[in-house]
């Protein structure tokens, strides 16, 4: 333990307040991933209120990071990871692109690397991509810093990005290119309430089409990792509000309401057993000094 810790839990004891607890090595950052920020979902959501499939990782008193206790006995581990800042194709008048193939930004890049940087500190047996180039650019980001040494043989450790069809963003059809007023609030509305009605077309999808092609892709790459084993997935917004929502036991007319910051990480774990998800935190976001993101219609 580094000295400036040891001299901080002697501090805390003699006056009177718990010792510090150190982050364990698999949870410890890197001077250059420097301080974080996390927020809990239940400051996020009503849907956190009943708790029952939530188990919060304990926070570091000194740099504010998810303290991760080992993966339980029976269980997988998925970090979920949203891309970075993009460019919005409107420019000054932001319009949803959903599953248009639109670049990350020049922060949306450096936000991915802070994302690869934060996971640098686990071992992922796999790393699982959307087909869109900008969360390939974040999983080639997380896939480079994984110690190619830590598998060895036979340890099934990909070394390449598994690109899965059913983790693409939610297809916004005859919506794409269109500003928030110009769709209109009350079809948004009526759309994130389920009203297939108003689901628009040219192969437009709905939250329930999502979140069905989402969780069988969810449910592949768990197949693929061993019981033990941590993989990670780098995709959108309302792809990780599908597996989130589901996890917490939300109903899909409420996902909606999830928040997810560019380039942030979700974490939930998943019995073999019984199939409980257990979330352990939502949108911890590695901060490093980078401007805000933008982050408006998608």
């Amino acid at each position: 333990m580094a000295p400036y810790l040891l001299f901080l839990g002697l501090l805390l004891q003699l006056q009177g307040a718990p010792a510090f607890r150190a982050p364990a090595p698999s949870a410890r950052r890197t001077a250059r991933q420097c301080s974080t920020t996390t927020v809990h979902a239940a400051e996020k959501a009503d849907a956190w209120a009943g708790g029952a499939n939530v188990a919060p990782a304990t926070i570091c008193e000194v740099e504010n990071v998810p303290l991760l206790d080992p993966i339980p006995e029976g269980y997988k581990r998925l970090f979920m990871v949203r891309h970075g800042e993009v460019i919005n194709p409107g420019g000054d008048r932001p319009v949803y692109y959903g599953a248009m193939d639109v670049p990350l930004s020049p922060l949306g890049e450096l936000e991915a690397i802070e994302a690869a940087a934060y996971l640098s500190n686990f071992h992922l047996q796999h790393v699982a991509s959307s087909p869109l180039s900008r969360a390939k650019f974040g999983a080639r980001q997380v896939l480079a810093r994984q110690s190619l040494t830590d598998g060895g043989e036979g340890s099934g450790d990909s070394n390449d990005v598994m690109v899965l069809e059913g983790f693409r963003e939610l297809d916004r059809g005859a919506w794409c290119g269109l500003t928030k007023d110009e769709i209109g609030a009350g079809n948004l509305a009526k759309f994130d309430a389920c009203d297939e009605s108003v689901t628009p077309g040219d192969g437009g999808e709905s939250y329930p089409t999502l979140k069905s092609r989402v969780l069988q892709a969810r449910d592949e790459l768990l197949e693929r990792t061993a019981v033990g084993r941590a993989s990670a997935i780098v995709s959108h917004l309302q792809v990780t509000r599908a597996m989130l929502s589901e996890a917490l036991g939300m109903d899909t007319t409420e996902m909606a309401g999830l928040s997810i910051a560019t380039a942030s990480i979700t974490c939930v774990d998943y019995c073999t057993e019984t199939g409980r998800e257990v979330v352990r935190y939502q949108s911890f976001k590695p901060e490093c000094g980078l401007e805000e993101s933008k982050d408006g219609a998608n």
